[in-house]
């Protein structure tokens, strides 16, 4: 049996503000862009979260909601020097680390807990070591399952910690809306939503009629299994970092395709470089779409040979916004460009191969 622990570091860009200057601990605090450009926010603190302020807000809304709040730039190379701190922390603790994201990962508490019973003060442990070590807040969900440990680790912020016991798993879920499944996106919500599904326990009590009418395929059959509580998912262990990415979001939306090529092509050879300079190459690249509206589009492709090579990213990068342009046409809020499947030993890019 699978004894995993979903860690998620609190309001984290906020909180290491906050530990930078202590005078923006009892403040309402965003970390995000121009509040009185398109900025959008990263994260809030929790005073500013009082008055609705959430990720993904403009911040031009976060402003109007809390005329009086405090704006910050992102600092990512700070919050990548706390990152490495904090799960060199949590690694004296639990070996066997997933790390998903800077803020967040899953832990192998099997490895060092005789029995689920034990799971619990194992988590409470690594709580206490985060806290004493780097003065940041985690909280953790501790379950059978990535699915369920992920969606308990988000019910009793900052700070908590939800142990779901081995077969409560399906009514644990059960009430919590659709939407905080991990998989269900905004198409399946509202396909979901369309049918009369709009908590986790409804989802989960669809037969396979039922189900193949809203959601056909494979995606339908793995979305309600995780409803139920099954997620056969195991860690997937790696110390490198799992993806890179640069994206711009810009002063007033931009439709012209070729300025967004440029601007795709800049950051593809920003990526490369970065690549370069840490001796890996990448196989998947992904372009990100934010339109006006706020929807967000990727497109992802994958090659079959890494590569470092910046005009092949950016070819790659530039094809993906064609295609999802094509999709749903339109100007654009934000575009950006990622890669992932990371490896070490640089090999000859495919441009490279004659």
């Amino acid at each position: 049996m699978l004894i995993v622990a979903h860690l998620d570091l609190d309001a984290f860009f906020a909180a290491v503000e906050e530990l930078e200057n202590p005078e923006l601990r009892h403040v309402p605090l965003v970390v995000g862009g121009d509040p009185h450009g398109r900025g959008v926010v990263a994260t809030a603190n929790y005073v500013a979260r009082g008055f609705g302020i959430h990720s993904a807000m403009a911040c031009a809304e976060a402003l109007r909601r809390c005329p009086h709040a405090t704006f910050v730039r992102p600092r990512h190379t700070l919050y990548r020097d706390y990152s490495r701190e904090v799960w060199s922390r949590v690694r004296e603790i639990v070996p066997t680390v997933e790390q998903a994201g800077i803020d967040e990962g899953y832990l192998d508490l099997g490895e060092v807990a005789p029995a689920f019973a034990d799971a619990r003060a194992v988590a409470e442990a690594v709580q206490t070591v985060v806290r004493a070590r780097t003065r940041l807040s985690c909280s953790l969900g501790v379950a059978t399952s990535k699915v369920v440990a992920k969606v308990a680790s988000d019910r009793h912020k900052p700070g908590g910690l939800t142990v779901v016991r081995p077969g409560r798993e399906a009514q644990f879920l059960a009430p919590f809306p659709i939407r905080i499944l991990p998989g269900v996106g905004p198409r399946a919500e509202e396909r979901l939503k369309r049918a009369g599904v709009t908590t986790i326990g409804d989802l989960a009590a669809l037969g396979d009629d039922e189900l193949r009418a809203v959601l056909r395929g494979k995606v339908g059959l793995e979305l309600r299994d995780r409803a139920r509580g099954i997620d056969p998912r195991q860690l997937e262990v790696s110390t490198e970092r799992i993806s890179i990415s640069s994206e711009e979001t810009f002063p007033r939306d931009v439709g012209d395709p070729e300025r967004l090529h440029d601007e795709l092509r800049r950051m593809a050879e920003n990526l490369a470089e970065h690549l370069r300079t840490r001796g890996q190459v990448a196989r998947t690249v992904t372009t990100k779409l934010r339109y006006p509206d706020f929807a967000i589009r990727t497109r992802s492709t994958s090659l079959p040979v890494g590569t470092a090579d910046g005009t092949r990213i950016g070819e790659l990068a530039c094809s993906l916004l064609d295609r999802a342009l094509r999709d749903r046409p339109g100007p654009l809020r934000l575009v950006g460009v990622g890669v992932s499947g990371l490896a070490g030993d640089v090999q000859l890019s495919l441009s490279e191969i004659v």
